[in-house]
């Protein structure tokens, strides 16, 4: 096991800056043929924090199943840290870092023992086990519950004790697949800071997720992903950009709501779109000068009573409104 980390560590060196790359990905699942990943491109340089974004079924958990050899993919390639996935998942397997969405800690292990007994799977000395394990509990704050049993640790110590555990080795790439879901908002904003420190330090993560805020705070790029395909991938600010509005207003008012959209767009000056969201009407807009009035005027000229209004920055679930026509879904 010794000799297979030490290739794996002269292979990571030698990898370009490219930590994953998809030509053509795809997954069909036998039963019902269901399409999970359609025909994936997707390159994801080193060092960066990349997200998948998009609801759940949207193909993200797929997708990481299949760049980590744990889902064998229908068509097409994946490349990561320079390894063919399909013709060498064992190799594969010692190149990346995976963190699932489920607690798969060892719940017969302390914390501890949890990330030693990792490193010695790894080919690690016991001495030098004994050293990461001892520095990785400083470094994801879990020190003062070193001899703990799983079971009396909160969700959030849990998973980063998961992270702590899958970053022993050194991997090239880590894989995250929905970090923060079940986490209260102090642990979240905890394992933000986390993320970010490794993100500083140079480690490639690819982490899937359906919090908006999560993907503008943490992400590099992200990509879009509804229905097994990819809708867009640009940076954050880049794709609330696209939506090509300064300002997203969003009405409440009883009546049709439709009726309500199409007034709007043709009476508000700079208005690029309108639509019915649910029970509101949102309208994007370039410009904010005077938006309040005018709104409030057109639709009362128009008949309507409103009964909210708001104006809001463009946001990344605005962004995925603007591709599907459609909310995100739980």
């Amino acid at each position: 096991m010794a000799t297979q980390i030490h290739a794996a560590d002269e292979l990571s060196l030698a990898t370009t800056d490219v930590a994953i790359r998809c030509e053509k990905l795809g997954k069909i699942y036998p039963s019902g043929k269901v399409q999970a990943v359609i025909d994936l491109d997707l390159t994801v340089q080193g060092g960066e924090i990349f997200g998948l974004l998009g609801p759940n079924g949207a193909g993200k958990t797929t997708t990481v199943g299949m760049l980590t050899s744990l889902v064998i993919p229908t068509s097409g390639k994946a490349i990561v840290a320079g390894i063919d996935v399909v013709a060498r998942p064992s190799l594969v397997k010692q190149l990346i870092g995976v963190v699932s969405q489920s607690n798969n800690l060892d719940r017969a292990l302390t914390v501890w023992e949890n990330l030693y007994y990792h490193a010695r799977l790894f080919g690690m000395s016991a001495s030098l086990a004994r050293s990461v394990s001892d520095a990785a509990l400083v470094k994801f704050r879990l020190t003062e519950k070193a001899k703990a049993e799983i079971s009396a640790i909160s969700g959030g110590m849990a998973r980063r004790l998961q992270i702590a555990r899958s970053l022993l080795h050194r991997p090239p790439v880590l894989f995250l697949d929905e970090p923060t879901t079940g986490l209260d908002p102090q642990s979240r904003i905890a394992l933000w800071e986390i993320l970010g420190q490794l993100h500083g330090e140079g480690q490639t993560i690819m982490l899937t997720t359906h919090y908006m805020e999560e993907a503008d705070t943490l992400c590099d790029r992200l990509a879009i992903m509804d229905h097994g395909k990819i809708l867009a991938v640009d940076t954050p600010r880049g794709l609330k950009s696209s939506v090509g509005a300064d300002s997203i207003v969003t009405v409440s008012a009883p009546g049709d709501l439709e009726a309500l959209a199409k007034l709007l767009q043709h009476r508000i000056e700079g208005a690029t779109k309108s639509r019915r969201v649910g029970a509101t009407v949102q309208i994007d807009v370039k410009g904010t000068t005077g938006l309040l009035p005018k709104v409030i005027s057109a639709a009362e000229q128009g008949g309507f009573n409103i009964t909210d209004l708001s104006i809001a920055e463009p946001t990344l679930e605005d962004v995925f409104i603007s591709f599907t026509g459609k909310e995100l879904r739980d």
